[in-house]
């Protein structure tokens, strides 16, 4: 028998050498260009990190996806909670406030109703579970909030898929099932204007009837105007080889809001109409106003706000935006003049009244000038006066270390309420058991 020679020893072992060589070569490639395996194991890594921070909101246990750490100060207070700076600046009227329920033995979510001195004086149960059965309420994050003179209100759900109307109770009027999302408005017509996916979608208060909608990569991006789709494609991705498909990379918009130019404030906007929808793409950093029938652009910012929010006209003709600002750690109040473009700062955190939400977040002109702000990321809500000093702040407390995620905070007038502050059997009890603690 012929002894094995050197080569025949090294054989195997430069065959392996070769296979991890070129194992580490299409790795780096394959995450280079998303080849398989690449986007299956970040897939599996991002799946199994978020199952080992998460599991205990999973099962119920605590709802570590709507907890965060307190706004405004780095050692969080044990006692903080609602705190009036300068009551005697505070505009007055009723604040409402939506977001995870800090009472573990109620609804997930609620929205709850603060008077003018900051006490709760209603809330409204929200049974996500009741309405959707799919998808278990913890992974859920309330998020568009309407209210009715009659007492009622409507809201939506990030990552759910429900539209829902709710008497004073929180007994649902009427429901909807579909990827609604982010927002919700009033057009003074009898109808909210939402997002159902990627189209803007106008319900009816009433009967929650979907009367018209406008598809954002058909009509919008995709429609007659080629320049408006040249300037929205700009997200589009091709594949590597010439002749292949031109697509759209995943959530290349990212659409947060879509409020309609009521008939009120359309004077103070000569080049819109009453019914024009204003539209945040937080992806491209593009605020919008379209043409309801046909979805061209008839105005368009592209900054210098980063990922925006809840841009709003405002009565003398100028739009305020929530510039998100992530990475900063400093969020900004913007305001901007569509006629001329000039912008400006109405508000920005600072050392003093540090404001930051890398993501979320409203914010609310109030009549006497004041600005009611949702610091979505920190669980906080604050009023500052047109210096920037608090008037008034709120923690939505969970425990000692934790806040939990608030989406909105909304003042409306004391006289709102056609029937006074709402009220039944279950909200009094609650309220009133809520006041004493």
């Amino acid at each position: 028998m012929n002894k094995p020679s050197l080569s025949d020893h090294l054989a195997p072992v430069v065959f392996a050498v070769s296979i991890g060589v070129l194992g580490i070569v299409y790795g780096t490639v394959a995450s280079w260009w998303g080849w398989f395996p690449a986007p299956q194991l970040g897939l599996a890594h991002r799946t199994y990190v978020d199952l080992k921070e998460n599991w205990r909101n999973d099962i119920g246990l605590e709802p570590t996806r709507h907890l965060v750490p307190p706004g405004g100060t780095d050692t969080p207070d044990p006692a903080r909670g609602f705190t009036a700076h300068q009551p005697q600046k505070a505009q007055g009227g009723f604040t409402l406030v939506s977001g995870l329920n800090t009472d573990p033995e109620g609804t997930f979510h609620t929205v709850r109703l603060y008077d003018s001195d900051g006490k709760e004086v209603h809330r409204w149960p929200i049974p996500y579970a009741e309405l959707d059965g799919d998808i278990r309420p913890q992974n859920t994050m309330l998020h568009g909030m309407e209210v009715f003179e009659d007492g009622s209100i409507a809201v939506t759900f990030d990552t759910g898929q429900v539209l829902t109307r709710l008497d004073s109770c929180g007994e649902p009027m009427w429901s909807n099932i579909d990827w609604y999302h982010h927002t919700l408005t009033r057009d003074g017509q009898g109808n909210m204007v939402t997002w159902r996916g990627e189209t803007i979608v106008w319900v009816n208060e009433d009967t929650g009837e979907e009367v018209r909608s406008l598809d954002l990569r058909g009509a919008i991006a995709g429609g007659n105007d080629r320049a408006q789709q040249g300037y929205l494609d700009l997200r589009t991705v091709a594949l590597d080889k010439t002749n292949g498909e031109i697509r759209y990379g995943h959530d290349p918009f990212h659409p947060n809001d879509a409020e309609p130019l009521t008939e009120d404030l359309a004077e103070a906007f000569p080049m819109f109409e009453t019914g024009d929808v204003m539209i945040s793409l937080r992806e491209i950093n593009l605020v919008a106003v379209v043409d309801p029938e046909t979805g061209r652009m008839k105005w368009w910012q592209h900054g210098p706000w980063l990922k925006q929010h809840d841009p709003d006209f405002q009565p003398d003709g100028t739009i305020t935006v929530y510039d998100n600002n992530p990475g900063t750690k400093v969020s900004r109040i913007m305001r901007i003049d569509p006629e001329t473009r000039e912008v400006g700062i109405d508000f920005t955190g600072s050392e003093e009244v540090p404001f930051y939400s890398w993501r979320r977040g409203k914010h609310q002109v109030l009549p006497n000038g004041n600005l009611l702000l949702t610091e979505a990321e920190r669980g906080r809500l604050l009023e500052v006066d047109p210096a920037g000093q608090l008037v008034w702040e709120r923690h939505m407390v969970w425990d000692a270390a934790s806040n939990v995620i608030v989406t909105e905070a909304r003042n409306i007038p004391e006289d709102f309420f056609a029937d006074g502050v709402p009220s039944c059997a279950t909200g009094a009890s609650d309220s009133a058991e809520a006041a004493s603690g």
